[in-house]
């Protein structure tokens, strides 16, 4: 019984060593295939010129049809003008403008482009707190539709 076991432990090993070997030899192998160095691929690398023409939006010229931020929601007239006192006792200008149908609607507060560096996700955090409605959005500076 004993010699039995001696030999699975002794076929163990060179199933062990047999494997090893494989694993080297498979390794080696497989570096000989590699290529040496990258590929470059044409698309993602960029001239040094290339990179200098590289703005932010708020940096590029005007557009024609500029884009504004617009902070505001499903509130009446008396919401709308608390979230505008709210604005400018954080010295944020901003314009009540009347969007969507009915005696509620849709009051958005357009917030000057010179303010808009101010309004920060933390901003509208606080805001929120007190107006659970209040959303904002990026949209065209030319106006809201409205029912009219």
């Amino acid at each position: 019984m004993g010699l039995c076991f001696s030999w699975v432990g002794l076929g163990m090993r060179w199933l062990c060593l047999l494997l090893l070997m494989l694993n080297v030899f498979y390794g080696v192998w497989y570096q000989q295939e590699a290529p040496l160095r990258p590929k470059e691929v044409p698309g993602l690398s960029m001239s040094r010129a290339a990179r200098q023409d590289i703005q932010l939006l708020s940096e590029s010229p005007m557009t024609a049809n500029p884009q504004c931020l617009f902070v505001g929601g499903e509130f009446t007239v008396d919401e709308a003008k608390a979230v505008e006192q709210r604005l400018v006792s954080l010295d944020i200008q901003a314009d009540v403008e009347r969007g969507g149908v009915g005696s509620g609607g849709f009051h958005w507060l357009k917030i000057a482009e010179s303010s808009r560096r101010l309004v920060d996700d933390d901003v509208l955090g606080r805001l929120a707190q007190d107006f659970p409605q209040i959303k904002s959005k990026i949209m065209s500076c030319e106006g809201i539709a409205t029912a009219q």
